[in-house]
């Protein structure tokens, strides 16, 4: 078993900073993100089999430091709007550690044995040994920092749906721009499907009612248990069922706009099409008989 702590004291940079490897795409543009540098917890990663191939998928994809302190400032940046801001309450997560280890399925998050102010991250090495060499970088910063909303994220005392807790979680990924290619938006099921399905919805209720909405609801799991028509009318206006049937809506105009533009465009390309020489009609002869064509080139 491999454990490192990881050190996440700013420093200054050293002449020497382009030797430190490939800049990593992921990192970089969340941090671009983020607004305000927020007080990091300690975080550490544990290695459980450095003979596991996705243990040298995972060293080689990032630098581990830099990884987990830009997911926490990302997460931390989405969910709060300041260090210093009296509207949103950062919680007290004290430390995390992400462990990678054998194990079913992707990643799951939960309080360590210490008490649930140490989280703990677990990924699987199998599940970082099957990404694509292409994605390996956005894949692993992806799963990472859905995980890392489930270290800073309130739920309303354990009532909260967990669809919506997902939502979340991946509503940050998709605004940390680490959404996969397969990500898309649909119309169909209930609002509370979870992942990118209520990611979306939680995007256009963002955009709906204006920046910091999913602060304000995070902010609401904080305070007070979750009873799903108080919750949503005081937060939105109106219940979750209506905001859900006016998403499908937008979406299903969407849709039919962009087909109605794909048949204009066939339709625009088929009147500019040159004429197909075998579909012109039959040379006539001056006696009216039916003439043969001229062969091409042929005088």
């Amino acid at each position: 078993m491999f454990v490192l702590p990881i050190s996440v004291k700013p420093s200054a940079p050293t002449p020497n900073s382009a030797s430190e490897g490939p800049k990593q795409p992921a990192t970089e543009a969340a941090a671009k993100s983020t607004k305000h540098k927020f007080k990091l917890p300690t975080l550490r990663l544990e290695i459980r089999d450095l003979n596991h191939a996705g243990a040298d998928v995972f060293l080689s994809a990032l630098i581990a430091s830099k990884a987990l302190a830009t997911s926490a400032q990302s997460v931390l940046s989405l969910l709060y709007h300041s260090p210093t801001s009296t509207t949103t309450t950062v919680p007290g997560t004290r430390s995390v550690t992400l462990i990678l280890r054998s194990m079913p399925g992707v990643a799951y998050t939960t309080g360590s044995d210490l008490d649930s102010d140490h989280k703990e991250i677990h990924i699987s090495l199998e599940y970082i040994n099957g990404i694509a060499l292409e994605r390996r970088n956005l894949e692993i910063m992806g799963v990472l920092t859905h995980e890392m909303v489930h270290c800073y994220q309130y739920n309303a005392y354990g009532t909260c749906p967990g669809g919506l807790i997902e939502g979340i979680a991946d509503w940050v990924r998709l605004n940390s721009d680490l959404s996969p290619p397969h990500w898309k938006k649909e119309v169909t099921g209930n609002w509370d499907a979870g992942y990118q399905h209520t990611g979306y919805f939680l995007e256009y209720l963002e955009k709906r009612f204006g920046e910091g909405l999913i602060r304000r609801m995070n902010e609401k799991l904080r305070i007070e248990r979750y009873q799903e028509k108080k919750f949503w009318t005081e937060l939105c206006g109106g219940p979750v069922g209506q905001l859900w049937g006016d998403y499908k809506k937008v979406l299903e105009k969407g849709e039919s706009k962009t087909e109605e533009e794909e048949l204009v465009l066939v339709e625009k390309e088929d009147a500019e099409a040159p004429e197909d020489p075998a579909m012109l009609p039959t040379p006539t002869a001056r006696d009216g008989s039916a003439g043969q064509a001229t062969p091409a080139g042929v005088v």
